[in-house]
């Protein structure tokens, strides 16, 4: 027997990144209660992180390969596995040290069909952990995005004054009506409940915070407000620090997609990483979508 036939298999990914606070921040956007359970698909294009809420939420962290300083990819398909997501942020937790750029490892999977991780920018040390995985549950619908029409229906608001408009909206107690009009052009998050709350979005009026506006007819759907709020409630402090903006489009079916941008550029220090091709890296970005269903259709005949 050849000596080749006794080596293992190589793992279907090793990656290596280098701003593990980065990761921790993305993943830490999709985690709205304490035990939590989370689908990774790793590909040949990056690694995607999937959570879900009783098929009526779903959010995705999508970490492109661009973002990692190695990745070798092995695998036939795109193999998928279940992780505790508590557990993996907590994890990716220990890596990480204030003020200090920390580079990690990643295998998967390991001999027992663990996620192996270990860090590698240090030699005086090693930190080294294995989680368990385990083979994940089917996703129970299909968050595949519908455009509403041949016009998008989206707009893009400042993330901070997304986030606070949800926060004040909690008090009435009830489900939150999103309604879009193109004259004036306006985004109108309304709850009536124990009280009435109506936060607009004039687009014209104040483009700092509304800064993108497309519509060309009246429509509105209700949400659960906790379907809302958790997909604003963990916005990492860097997407607020930083200003960033987040988009909101209604798909086919009153289907609403929030998406953030998190960066996980390695931090800033007195010698800024640069590449072999001598130049400084820009700053690279995790995409994150939240796909919430509508608890009410209020004006399905304008959605065809």
């Amino acid at each position: 027997m050849s000596s080749s036939a006794l080596e293992p298999a190589a793992p279907d990914l090793v990656c290596q990144m280098d701003n593990v606070q980065g990761m921790v921040d993305a993943f830490s956007a999709v985690r709205w209660k304490r035990h939590q359970d989370a689908v990774i698909e790793l590909s040949e294009h990056g690694v995607v992180l999937i959570v879900e809420e009783t098929s009526c939420l779903q959010a995705k962290v999508y970490l492109q390969r661009e973002l990692f300083i190695r990745y070798e990819y092995h695998a036939e398909g795109r193999p998928r596995f279940g992780v505790s997501l508590g557990l993996f942020v907590d994890c990716l937790n220990t890596f990480s040290a204030p003020g200090r750029s920390s580079i990690i490892e990643i295998r998967y999977p390991g001999p027992d069909m663990q996620l192996l991780i270990k860090s590698v920018d240090s030699l005086d040390a090693c930190i080294y952990a294995e989680i368990r995985t385990r083979i994940p549950d089917t996703i129970s619908w299909d968050y595949n995005f519908e455009p509403a029409g041949s016009s998008p229906l989206s707009f893009t608001v400042k993330s901070a004054a997304l986030k606070e408009a949800i926060d004040d909206l909690e008090w009435p107690g009830s489900s939150i009506k999103i309604s879009l009009q193109p004259a004036p052009p306006c985004v109108t998050f309304k709850g009536e409940g124990h009280g009435d709350l109506q936060i607009d979005f004039m687009y014209y009026a104040n483009t700092d915070l509304l800064i993108a506006f497309q519509c060309d007819h009246q429509i509105s759907y209700r949400y659960k407000y906790k379907f809302l709020q958790a997909a604003t409630s963990n916005l990492p402090s860097s997407v607020i620090r930083d200003n960033r903006g987040s988009k909101l489009t209604m798909g086919r079916g009153g289907m609403l997609k929030v998406q953030h941008l998190v960066s996980v550029a390695r931090p800033s220090t007195s010698h800024p990483h640069v590449d072999s091709a001598g130049y400084q890296q820009p700053s690279r970005i995790a995409y994150i979508e939240f796909f919430v269903k509508p608890e009410v259709n209020e004006d399905a005949a304008n959605d065809s």
